[in-house]
């Protein structure tokens, strides 16, 4: 049979990782790792999952074909292939994070490398795990696809819940920026479009398998129709399933740009604050309506001061709004505490007339930004927070809905928050809008603030709700409920977003069962694999 074009790339490629052994093999790994980093925003390559994963396979099945099938040997080579993958995987996709650390760099420049290369390494476990039990399961057909999708996206799923979480760059934010195919978010949320993501994207690696040429080439055939499948749910979602349309309340979001060396000099104070109620009343712009109702977004920690503790402050925000008119506001607040105060990243609601009318105390703080994990120990080694506050923030009891006077209840997520598709699930009480302040100016003109944003608008399409975000610097946007950008501004812009507030669908699949059913599709397809195993050992019987 004549082999299909390019049928001899694709087999010295896979020669070249099923032939490696010891450093290669590892650093072979750490190239598909990067490679696969190229397919999460803002690069969008989603086409290179097609060779990156095809090579996981292959580096595995390379691992795993030895002599030795001791389940203990086979679960360290397996290991090894994913921790170096994902090695490889999160410090291509998260090196920007060391910028953070450049921004006082008299003081936490020393720091940057630590984590630069640390994180991804504590990270990098997660897949050593995954690739470590998969190994031990291993197969020679197209069964060991099902399996990697399985683990990769469930170390995904592990990563998001153990300790504090970070769930940031899962498969499933791959196709983020790829609105059509992105819609499947909500029925599977993200980490069930990660197991669809690995699954088809790893099927061109049983092209090489043995065998005939109907068993090698169906897994991609299927894939190709998976692929299919995605794509038509996602433009019936977007064209034809008709837009819940707007509401009867105007949104303007404010984007100070506000450089984060200066932001908390205390000679700023009043430069800033001035900023923030000049953009504020700012004529009307873009779809604008006059004589609407209106809530005015400020970003995360907006005000350089504590709020609460400065009434002419409110009062000059009274002033900034009209009798139509509230404020959605990040800002540190402070509470007396039995050791002196306790400092809180928080969001305020504030009415017309300056009174304050409700707060939302941010629930997950960020590990070393906003609070010191093992701070005795740490504390010992001059490690500190990133965020001046003595002993670091204090941490809210609840997520909640906050519900202005003259507009739908609102669901706050405070910076990374966005980034957890649990977080945004509201219970039975449906806001009209979810809400994200952040404030990304930390990370410079990097990758950082382009991956928080698509990751965030993914909360949109899980939950058919509106999504606000509004950014110190970052990207502020309006996103629908389908995910579609309404207004936003770009990276170190100044300025407003003014835009009817878009409408919300009724409850989405994975709004109502969040990610129960990705566990039901994990479990059918682990189901099938045992399946797979028994039949075949039946056969050599």
């Amino acid at each position: 049979m004549t082999p299909f074009p390019g049928f001899f790339a694709v087999s010295a490629l896979a020669n070249v990782c099923l032939l490696s052994w010891g450093w290669r093999r590892s650093a072979l790994a750490v190239l598909a790792g990067v490679v696969t980093a190229l397919a999460m925003p803002p690069y969008d390559a989603l086409v290179v999952l097609a060779v990156s994963l095809p090579c996981l396979v292959w580096l595995l099945d390379g691992a795993v074909s030895t002599a030795d099938d001791r389940w203990r040997s086979r679960f360290w080579r397996g290991w090894s292939v994913g921790w170096w993958f994902g090695a490889g995987f999160f410090l291509a996709g998260l090196w920007w994070i060391g910028a953070a650390f450049l921004v006082e760099a008299d003081r936490f420049a020393w720091m940057m490398p630590f984590a630069v290369l640390i994180m991804p390494a504590g990270l990098a476990l997660f897949t050593g795990l995954a690739l470590g039990v998969a190994a031990v399961a291993w197969t020679d057909n197209w069964s060991r696809l099902l399996l990697l999708a399985i683990v990769l996206s469930g170390s995904d799923w592990l990563r998001g819940h153990v300790l504090t979480g970070f769930p940031w760059n899962a498969f499933g934010y791959a196709v983020s920026d790829h609105l059509v195919l992105a819609q499947a978010a909500s029925v599977f949320g993200v980490f069930g479009l990660g197991f669809w993501v690995v699954l088809i994207a790893a099927t061109p690696a049983t092209l090489i398998d043995a065998g005939r040429w109907a068993a090698r080439v169906g897994p991609l055939t299927a894939g190709a129709v998976l692929l299919a499948v995605f794509a038509g749910f996602g433009l019936v979602r977007l064209h034809v399933v008709p837009d819940p349309g707007i509401t009867d309340t105007d949104i303007r979001i404010v984007q100070p740009s506000v450089d984060q060396a200066e932001k908390w000099q205390p000679e700023n104070r009043e430069r800033i604050f001035s900023l923030l109620l000049d953009l504020t009343q700012r004529p009307l712009e873009g779809a604008a309506r006059v004589g609407q109702n209106r809530i005015v977004v400020w970003p995360e920690s907006a005000v350089p001061f504590l709020l609460t503790r400065e009434p002419r402050a409110l009062f000059r925000i009274s002033q900034a709004l009209n009798s139509q008119t509230e404020l959605v506001t990040g800002a540190i607040r402070a509470e007396a505490g039995p050791d002196g105060p306790v400092y809180f990243n928080s969001v305020y609601l504030i009415a017309s007339d300056g009174t304050v009318r409700d707060v939302y105390d941010k629930v997950r703080l960020v590990p070393f930004g906003e609070y010191l994990p093992l701070e005795p120990l740490l504390a010992t080694l001059g490690i500190t927070t990133l965020v001046d506050t003595p002993a670091g923030f204090g941490s809210g009891f609840r997520h909640m809905t906050l519900t202005p006077g003259n507009g739908p209840g609102f669901h706050p997520l405070i910076c990374y928050e966005a980034i957890f598709p649990r977080f945004a699930r509201s219970g039975p009480t449906r806001p009209g809008f979810l809400l994200n302040v952040t404030n990304d100016a930390w990370f410079g003109r990097t990758a950082g603030p382009y991956q928080h944003f698509y990751q965030a608008s993914m909360r949109a399409i899980e939950q058919g709700l509106p999504l606000l975000r509004a950014a110190n610097t970052g990207i502020s946007a309006v996103v629908d409920a389908k995910g579609r950008v309404a207004a936003g501004l770009d990276l170190h812009e100044v300025g407003v977003v003014d835009v009817p507030l878009p409408g919300k669908f009724t409850m989405t699949i994975f709004g109502t069962y969040g990610d129960a059913v990705y566990g039901v599709f994990a479990i059918l397809a682990g189901l099938l694999l045992i399946f797979n195993r028994y039949n075949r050992d039946s056969r050599k019987n």
